[in-house]
């Protein structure tokens, strides 16, 4: 059996895993489950060059049962999971860094729930199901906030009381194993000094701020609802809307919570569909409204993001959208161009790594993220593989 380090990216209807080697720097067998935690989830496992190795529907539909799979599939593929990695969303101002998951440390990651209500429990749950059913297993978390945690003050603040602040009502900053994998890159492409907007732009969407590789500010704020739109997200939006609904609607907070999570972005506007690449194919008039409010709110961000970095030399697009919508990257540049971003169509329209003309005044960027690489490189000198 060879020894391997397992990368889980759990959400609440998919689970991502890779394998890696003891040192998380050499990428082994990657898979999937969806419909993760239903009684119609499916596991999927490839090698790293996409050969499929294993396609079956898992018939318990607890999260236990799909965990417990996924280690008898990797046994069976003649690897001896010995170290767990996780992305846990949330590591509020505790944790700025990766850590080994102890007792304290998972009774300090339950504190979070209230701020990441839909995302921590899932992670939480997978954490628990690993610890059950295999319990010597070193665990680490990966946090989606610590990227930004040394972020200027001036960028975590809201103008509210102060002692909201202190008691961490504040701008966190999310998708920062996403930022971490892209600011890795940036060096080899002649960014590593540049100031940089990186766009995460897929189901959940954000912005970042990158000078020398470091987050600066970020669109997102003390949830993962904040700022770009998204595809069942709304982004930025006026919280007296909100105070609407409960006090004219009498809409529960439960209700709220469903309304802005699951029913507004892209699906709500369109009417139709999340995913962009079913409204980008479709000519009804609410498809394409929600299209473009997609973009208008991308370069709307990239252009307030170069405030914060008091000026901006590239943008990179990553994640699904990010990495294989020319169309949406066409757009948004387009609203860029006063910028001086002018865009090759030929190398953008083949998801090219440089997607800026010659005579670009600045450039352009398609660059893959790796979220689970970022938490098998990161988790690796935790669990001492």
């Amino acid at each position: 059996m060879t020894p391997v380090l397992l990368a889980v990216n759990a959400g609440s209807a998919t689970l991502k895993f890779r394998t890696y080697s003891r040192d998380g720097r050499h990428l082994r067998l990657h898979g999937v489950i969806d419909r993760f935690g239903s009684p119609q989830a499916s596991l999927r496992v490839t090698e790293a060059d996409g050969t499929l190795l294993a396609e079956r529907g898992l018939p318990a539909g607890d999260r236990a049962a799909a965990v417990a799979a996924i280690l008898e599939q990797l046994r069976a593929h003649g690897e001896e999971v010995i170290g767990v990695a996780h992305r846990v969303v949330h590591g509020g101002e505790l944790f700025s860094e990766p850590v080994r998951i102890t007792p304290a440390v998972r009774e300090a990651l339950e504190g979070f729930v209230p701020l990441a209500p839909l995302h921590q429990p899932v992670s939480l749950g997978v954490i628990d199901a690993f610890a059950n059913l295999a319990p010597p297993l070193p665990q680490a978390a990966c946090f989606d906030t610590a990227f930004h945690a040394h972020q200027p003050q001036v960028a975590s603040r809201f103008a509210i009381a102060r002692h909201w602040h202190d008691q961490g009502v504040r701008r966190y900053g999310f998708h920062g194993l996403s930022y971490g994998s892209i600011a890795r890159q940036l060096p080899a492409v002649g960014l590593g000094d540049a100031r940089v907007v990186v766009c995460h732009l897929g189901s959940g969407a954000s912005a970042c701020a990158l000078r020398q590789g470091v987050s600066i500010a970020s669109s997102m704020g003390f949830s993962a609802l904040d700022g770009l739109m998204m595809g069942t997200r709304p982004g930025a939006l006026d919280v007296e809307v909100v105070l609407y609904w409960m006090e004219h609607e009498g809409m529960s907070i439960d209700e709220v919570r469903r309304e802005l999570y699951k029913h507004s972005g892209l699906l709500g506007v369109s009417g139709i569909s999340a995913d962009m690449r079913d409204l980008l194919g479709c000519d009804v008039p609410a498809a394409l409204e929600a299209v473009d409010l997609f973009c208008y709110r991308a370069a709307k961000e990239i252009a307030a993001l170069a405030t914060a970095m008091e000026g901006l030399d590239a943008v990179v697009f990553t994640a699904g959208i990010g990495e294989r919508s020319p169309e949406v990257r066409a757009r948004i540049l387009a609203r860029l161009a006063w910028l001086g971003f002018t865009v090759e169509p030929s190398a953008n329209l083949a998801n090219a790594q440089c997607i800026s003309a010659a005579d670009s005044r600045r450039s352009a960027w398609v660059l893959q993220t790796d979220e689970e690489g970022e938490m098998a490189r990161l988790a690796a000198p935790l669990l001492a593989l």
